[in-house]
């Protein structure tokens, strides 16, 4: 009955939202008689606030539309390229009327980020794909909100993600490089182990930021409470049916509302802080400063319901039995062995104040991935970084993605000098088989 009592709640709330929306134009618009009264300013700011606090947050685009690759604008188009049932894997596909830039674009890395499940919509990375087009060809998983999945399509297991990850790859073709940011880092590790014990391709590199490899190291609350409580705990507590008015109407979900409830109680002061400045700086008239706060908000407070299986799979699978770490994740009869990926490079970003995924859990798959050579593993700690920090915002920008960047290249430029000499091999195979 939460969920239903939530829906009530909002349907109330809305009418109240539009209107405080309204009365706080009516005394910010300069043609307002209103607008030039004494308090008008700090009015206008208080009803913008109570409008924000109470307002339904719907999924943000990623409104993508150009980006500057090697000095030069290019268009940017979203593309759908599979079109999954909880998921869709999108493209960002560039266009140049300069043939030589089209081409040097062409011949760039192509690079598959695997978005989290875990409560906010795939949009959360937009920073992150912005800034691997100016070196990439980019694809993003971008995960459907539970509630739009109708019951009659089935259920959706933390399996069946693995094989979203395992299906994506093959998309993309043997050439690709995949990142994955937070949540995805296990089944994405899972997804390929798989892949290489059945003699599959693998992905050229492997980039894991943000983690929980292994949940017992430097656990944070998050991890805390889902190793504290039980499973029954969670199955009877934070799983609930989708009301009526929608058309997954009757799926057990973990619904996104809760998880926003979890992701504000654990920094309630700084919340609370924000949205005090910003109501000073509408106050001040300080138009780019309540701009970034609008711009964080619409994304943070924007949710999505995770399918129960899926969660609740994730708690037993992640953060209770460690399966992944102890080597008994079994997918379809499949254990999944990480020492057997072997051509695949790895890098592991974690943040130094990240309060999600504590120290050493994302580092912890260095020591699972035995198979891979030391030449081709690599650490790297975003100094000053929490987790939205490694990859969002200055941080990422200047000190993350550089690494990121060069890294992929790196084994990018390795692979292409194997083939070239391969070719080159074959070449003089060939004369010397004519000569003779």
């Amino acid at each position: 009955m939460l969920y239903q009592w939530y829906e009530a709640q909002r349907a109330l709330l809305s009418p109240f939202a539009e209107f405080a929306s309204a009365s706080s134009k009516l005394y910010s618009h300069p043609l307002s008689p209103f607008a030039h009264t004494p308090v008008s300013h700090r009015v206008s700011a208080g009803l913008d606030l109570l409008h924000r606090l109470s307002k339904e947050y719907e999924k943000p685009e990623f409104g993508i539309t150009d980006v500057n690759v090697d000095g030069v604008h290019v268009a940017i188009q979203e593309r759908v390229e599979l079109d999954k049932p909880f998921c869709r894997l999108l493209r960002f596909k560039r266009f140049t009327d300069e043939p030589e830039q089209l081409q040097r674009m062409k011949e760039q890395p192509t690079v598959l980020v695997v978005a989290p499940l875990s409560g906010h919509h795939s949009t959360l990375l937009r920073e992150t794909v912005k800034m691997l087009l100016h070196d990439h060809k980019v694809l993003i998983t971008d995960w459907t909100d539970a509630r739009m999945v109708p019951v009659e399509t089935g259920a959706f297991h933390l399996n069946d993600y693995v094989k979203y990850v395992q299906e994506f790859i093959r998309h993309c073709g043997p050439d690709v490089n995949v990142i994955s940011v937070c949540q995805p880092t296990v089944p994405v590790l899972a997804a390929v182990s798989l892949m290489a014990s059945a003699g599959e391709t693998t992905p050229l590199t492997l980039t894991m930021m943000g983690g929980p490899i292994d949940a017992r190291r430097s656990p944070t609350a998050v991890n805390n409470l889902a190793m504290n409580k039980s499973y029954e705990w969670f199955e009877h507590n934070v799983i609930h049916r989708v009301p009526v008015n929608y058309p997954g109407a009757g799926r057990r979900v973990y619904p996104g509302f809760l998880q926003h409830s979890g992701f504000i109680a654990m920094n309630p002061d700084r919340h609370l802080r924000s949205h005090y400045d910003y109501f000073l700086d509408l106050c001040r008239g300080d138009g780019e400063s309540a701009d970034a706060h609008r711009t964080f908000y619409d994304e943070y407070n924007a949710v999505l319901d995770m399918p129960a299986e899926y969660y609740l799979d994730t708690i037993r699978t992640v953060f209770q039995d460690f399966a992944l770490v102890n080597g008994t994740w079994d997918v379809d009869g499949q254990i999944v062995r990480p020492q057997d990926i072997r051509s695949s490079a790895l890098l592991t970003v974690e943040g130094e104040l990240d309060d999600i995924s504590g120290a050493g859990q994302t580092r912890a798959a260095h020591e699972l991935c035995t198979g891979i050579p030391k030449g081709r593993q690599f650490h790297y700690d975003a100094l000053g970084a929490g987790h939205y920090g490694i990859f969002s915002g200055r941080r990422w920008r200047e000190n993350v993605y550089p690494v990121v960047r060069d890294f992929i290249a790196r084994h990018q430029a390795r692979v292409e000098q194997a083939a070239t000499g391969r070719a080159a091999g074959r070449s003089n195979g060939r004369r010397r088989l004519s000569a003779a």
